[in-house]
């Protein structure tokens, strides 16, 4: 994240590894996370000291030992983003990120434990320890890797590592029917845009407004979640509103039965996620890299991508900092 409040997307390239776009189709079903465990029994040929795998190690071999002791990672997330992470109409927590994290909990040994939070403070609670790591639909970019405010390019704090899972873009929605020729960004000069404070579209709405002519700037109000947001443009108070692809399409389908939105345009700004490890934390970053290769590799990944419609922003192995 590069400003004073942590942005889900950035402009940056999306990476080989990735698909362009996002594309949600079918229904979307509800997971969640479990406490369960799974300790790599296989048995494999001694290893050197010099080794990085010894004879009889596990991925929860990987883990800081407190983590290990505790058997508990704290996760910061911002559970008002459907379909990424939110509460099913019972209050559980549910969604792409939590059904992965319950994947990467069996592969490490660990629970995952979600603590809700404004999206705008994972960072700052990252760094004070108050969460192991922020899973919450948030981009990897460079300034997040190094601390830097996206808006001004001063240094803010020490940045943070990213292990990339998965891919996606940012869209347009209007009230249905009424799109008002809406289907770039340019033609909201002179319109009232509806959006979550902090993310890559608060981001383009105002570079966009900069380039607005004859002083019809795009009216902008920002909120501390995507579903205020919603809420405002179904009172008519808006003439857009604007998030990530995923979320932006979950909204069209669900929100009054599929009656209140519809999607204009095209998607962009495609650009990987990232679950957010302080760099002090090397030994997590790296466990939580090989959990993501390994569920990858034995399948529960694609299980839980194709489960919530999402297969054209899945990856085919993780990264490491691959956000530009």
């Amino acid at each position: 994240m590069t400003t004073n409040s942590p942005r889900r997307l950035f402009a940056v390239k999306p990476r080989a590894a990735t698909a362009a776009a996002v594309v949600v189709a079918g229904a979307l079903l509800l997971g969640a996370c479990g406490d369960q465990t799974k300790d790599d029994d296989k048995k494999e040929p001694a290893a050197s000291a010099g080794s990085s795998k010894a004879a009889g190690s596990s991925l929860k071999d990987k883990l800081p030992a407190e983590i290990r002791d505790k058997g508990v990672i704290k996760v910061g997330s911002d559970i008002a983003y459907p379909p990424v992470e939110y509460k099913d109409k019972s209050g559980k927590v549910v969604g792409i990120d939590v059904d992965l994290a319950e994947a990467l909990g069996k592969e490490l040994g660990v629970r995952f434990e979600f603590q809700n939070a404004t999206f705008d403070t994972l960072l700052t609670g990252l760094r004070s320890k108050r969460y192991d790591l922020a899973m919450s639909a948030m981009t990897d970019t460079a300034d997040r890797q190094n601390g830097v405010d996206g808006d001004t390019g001063k240094k803010v704090g020490e940045g943070v590592d990213f292990v990339d899972y998965f891919t996606a873009g940012v869209s347009i929605y209007t009230p249905k029917g009424k799109t008002q020729g809406i289907k770039t960004w340019s033609d909201l000069c002179g319109k009232k845009i509806v959006l979550q404070r902090g993310t890559v579209s608060h981001d383009l709405a105002k570079a966009e407004s900069k380039k607005c002519a004859g002083g019809k700037k795009i009216a902008i109000e920002a909120y501390d979640n995507d579903q205020q947001a919603q809420t405002r443009l179904r009172a008519g108070g808006g003439d857009a509103g604007s998030s990530d692809f995923p979320v932006a399409a979950w909204a069209v389908k669900t929100s009054g039965g599929g009656k209140d939105f519809e999607l204009v345009g095209e998607q962009v700004e495609a650009a990987p996620y990232g679950i957010a490890i302080a760099k002090s934390n090397t030994r997590l970053r790296d466990a939580i890299k090989a959990a993501m290769d390994a569920i990858i590799a034995n399948g529960e990944y694609d299980k839980v991508i194709s489960k919530w419609g999402v297969e054209d922003g899945k990856v085919t192995e993780a990264a490491v900092n691959a956000g530009k």
